[in-house]
């Protein structure tokens, strides 16, 4: 089954209200900007951390607009050194490839191992888009229903200031 078939099901069944575009493979923000609709909803960077160690992983969502250096996510976030997680890792944990992180990874993650901060901001938008596990379309999700998947999920999650 394909990847945002799977996301789609997953919410489908949840009976959250959500809508989906297909466009061209969009790795990178800078891509994907090219084919974001109007919709009103704040895209969103998600990236994919260890922390030194090894045995934490974490996903850290926040407005594509911002930049954040590692440095001073580690000091928000009080996790200790933190470095991107490895390829292999990303699949392990939320069954993803490089260029489609996005929270719907969760619905993989049986495990909940993965622990997922969010930037604060980003509950001031009525929705949110992400990649659906596949870098070929977006998911636009109202933020309550979006916190539904999440509770569903079962992983851990926080809202922080992350700048």
């Amino acid at each position: 089954m394909e990847r945002k078939q799977a996301v789609y099901q997953y919410l489908d069944a949840l009976g959250v209200d959500y809508t989906h575009y297909d466009h061209p493979e969009a790795p990178t923000i800078e891509i994907t900007r090219r084919y974001w609709l109007n919709d009103g909803s704040k895209h969103c960077k998600n990236l994919f951390f260890r922390n030194h160690k090894g045995n934490r992983h974490y996903l850290v969502v926040f407005d594509c607009e911002r930049n954040i250096a590692i440095h001073d996510l580690e000091q928000r976030l009080h996790q200790g050194k933190l470095s991107f997680a490895s390829e292999a890792r990303m699949e392990r944990y939320l069954g993803l490839r490089p260029g489609s992180v996005s929270p719907f990874g969760l619905i993989n993650d049986i495990d909940n191992h993965v622990h997922l901060f969010l930037d604060v901001n980003l509950k001031k938008y009525p929705a949110l888009s992400f990649h659906p596990n596949d870098n070929t379309s977006t998911v636009r999700i109202g933020f309550d229903d979006f916190v539904q998947f999440l509770d569903k999920c079962g992983n851990s999650y926080e809202f922080l200031e992350l700048y």
